[in-house]
């Protein structure tokens, strides 16, 4: 496994032990993929981030959500925004999977948490589209999929590069997928962690910067831009024949252990942009970028299940949480990691060959090491 650090990218801040959203205690990820050549060419798969782990489910945490662009989609969503709360598993796919893991969450939730399945269930489901290396239109991520990456979930279950919901996604044109990192933020005397996981299916080749050298042009092929193979898809049914660059999609899961308000969450969700900007994104119309942010702090606290007690027995709860004034270490830690996250996208990676022939080359290490050495960008250098 190489990432960004090992080349030599400079990126500032002080990362968690394994520079990665699980850093973040009680946080669990599990990932499957689904990959095959017959009958169909399948690049794709499932991600589960469970904020307590499977123990946790059913237990609220505060969230908050911010949306880049809409060109995509993030199930359970309003009720995240009504209540400021999560309690369930985030699961991440493909864009025409949506339906099926909706289905899976529903399925696995009934079977082993039966007492939160008898009230009602909004599964949180979000999506990027693989269609280029995938064939998306094939109902190919089961339920059971969904079962295995719940049931798997751990903190050591994140996986970099073409796992999971990322398997078949793609980056600046490169090949893309799933990308973590995390920050230290000390507040009151303790350290709190940030971390972030990206599935990473953005960017035009032309925008690409890393560490603000510009990137763009290296000597890599990017048949994603041919409009040749969109056209084939079309099979001359009517439409455009190019698919826009930088088409695709951003989810970005933040998490925290340090104690926040639901709006604080939406916060650090808003800040997701700023660290993709850093790697040169515009943020274009085709490109859903949906973002989530949770503090794993005051478990339980915003709940909203049917009550068990009557409103004369029933009493106030409180929450701890950082004062707004203090806030900005944790913002600047969300866009510190993102950036990293991409980048570690990028360099974890290998080239990827899918339907028809379709190939999603990699970031090549040595022409990225050499530009930066030539700009005297490479870190300790």
């Amino acid at each position: 496994m190489t990432r960004a650090r090992d080349l030599g990218i400079p990126v500032p801040g002080v990362p968690g032990p394994g520079n990665s959203l699980t850093d973040v205690p009680g946080v669990h990820v599990g990932m499957v993929d689904v990959v095959a050549d017959d009958p169909h060419v399948l690049r794709t798969g499932v991600t589960a981030v469970l904020p307590l782990g499977r123990d946790g489910i059913g237990s609220a945490v505060a969230a908050g959500l911010y949306s880049l662009n809409g060109n995509g989609e993030l199930t359970g969503s309003h009720w995240i925004r009504e209540t400021g709360a999560l309690s369930g598993p985030v699961m991440i796919t493909n864009t025409h999977a949506v339906g099926s893991v909706h289905r899976g969450v529903v399925e696995w939730t009934a079977a082993h948490r039966p007492e939160l399945a008898a009230e009602w269930l909004l599964p949180v489901v979000a999506e990027t589209w693989d269609g280029y290396l995938n064939s998306i239109n094939v109902d190919a991520v089961t339920h059971a999929h969904v079962a295995e990456a719940i049931d798997t979930a751990s903190a050591d279950g994140l996986h970099e590069g073409s796992h999971g919901g990322g398997t078949g996604m793609n980056c600046y044109a490169f090949k893309g997928g799933n990308g973590t990192s995390s920050r230290i933020v000390p507040f009151g005397g303790r350290e709190y962690t940030v971390g972030v996981l990206l599935q990473a299916n953005f960017g035009d080749r032309a925008e690409l910067s890393i560490a603000g050298i510009p990137m763009g042009d290296l000597d890599v092929p990017d048949p994603m831009g041919d409009p040749a193979w969109f056209f084939a898809d079309r099979a001359g049914r009517g439409g455009g024949g190019r698919v826009p660059g930088g088409a695709g999609s951003c989810i970005a899961v933040v998490a925290t252990d340090a104690p926040l308000t639901p709006q604080q969450c939406e916060a650090l969700a808003r800040r997701v942009p700023l660290g993709l900007a850093r790697t040169g994104t515009t943020g274009g119309h085709f490109s859903g970028d949906i973002f989530l942010a949770f503090s794993t702090a005051n478990p339980g606290a915003l709940g909203s299940g049917f009550p068990d007690d009557s409103p004369a027995d029933a009493t106030l709860r409180s929450l701890e949480f950082v004062p707004w004034n203090h806030l900005d270490p944790f913002l600047a830690a969300v866009v510190q990691a993102v950036e990293e996250a991409v980048l570690n996208v990028l360099v974890d990676n290998e080239t990827m060959t899918g339907r028809l022939g379709h190939t999603s080359h990699a970031l090549p290490h040595d022409q990225v090491v050499a530009r930066l050495a030539a700009h005297g960008r490479l870190a300790g250098r």
